[in-house]
């Protein structure tokens, strides 16, 4: 059997399974609307708008037929990539547009690290949680999505608990330079989702470098995911994630649906 025969009989079988529901498609993304959370910087930086709807018509004298909307939001508004041209140590590498759609999906890896960060809402993940995971369930996958589920989402309906901004600024969990580090120069992910609206930790400007996910995970040239929900229904391995950005020419990322294949069963 040739390569191309035997890829058109897994496909024929995956949606065959789909169609049957051995394959469950779990939605990551959420909704994106007028309350979605977005990151707000300190004053004297420039801001993200906030997704807004313009109604052109709905079955009225400007349109008796039709309904639809113009929209106007950031391109790192709710369930959003971010692309290596978003960080200035990417500024020279992929935009949005220029990302190659084989490397939008593949194989994840979920690190569930709830319960640490129920304790301790400004946990870091580090490398010996990496080392760990891997021990128990093999090596970060090659092209692939690591997932750090953290149960942060529960709050993404609430913008003020979400961010969970206080005094001190946001606490909300991330992970450390090390982490970062690590899976930058020594694993061959696609890249890093979170359930928080970003992918650093919310203190990550007091860390060395300041926000690791963003410069050293950008500037390798991997992807961010953020503000993902739903990570309870992946098990640890087993589920392909796919990431669907706007091709936005000249992008530093774009709002996404995000999507999960899972064995039906799975969790």
């Amino acid at each position: 059997m040739s390569d191309v025969t035997s890829a058109a009989a897994g496909l024929a079988a995956v949606a065959g399974q789909l169609a049957a529901g051995a394959i469950e498609v779990v939605d990551l993304t959420s909704p994106l609307h007028a309350g979605t959370p977005v990151l707000r910087l300190p004053e004297r930086f420039g801001q993200t708008a906030r997704f807004a709807l313009e109604e052109i018509s709905r079955f009225d004298d400007r349109g008796p037929g039709w309904y639809w909307n113009n929209f106007r939001t950031g391109e790192h508004t709710g369930t959003h990539f971010d692309a290596p041209n978003h960080w200035i140590t990417g500024k020279d590498l992929d935009d949005v547009s220029r990302v190659p759609a084989q490397r939008l999906a593949g194989p994840a890896a979920v690190v569930d690290r709830t319960a640490q960060t129920e304790a301790d809402p400004s946990y870091l993940l580090d490398v010996p949680d990496l080392l760990a995971w891997q021990e128990e369930h093999g090596a970060l996958p090659e092209n692939g999505w690591l997932l750090y589920r953290t149960g942060w989402s529960r709050y993404a309906d609430d913008p003020e608990a979400f961010a969970n901004a206080g005094e001190r600024g946001p606490r909300t969990p991330g992970l450390t330079p090390a982490a970062a580090r690590y899976l930058a120069e020594e694993t061959g992910i696609l890249g890093l989702g979170v359930e928080t609206v970003g992918t650093d930790a919310g203190h990550a400007a007091e860390l060395e470098p300041p926000y690791p996910c963003h410069s050293l995970l950008l500037g390798a040239g991997k992807y961010g995911l953020t503000q993902l929900r739903r990570l309870d229904r992946l098990p640890a391995t087993g589920a392909v994630v796919i990431a669907a950005p706007l091709p936005i020419v000249g992008g530093s990322g774009s709002p996404c649906r995000v999507l999960a294949l899972v064995p039906a069963g799975a969790r």
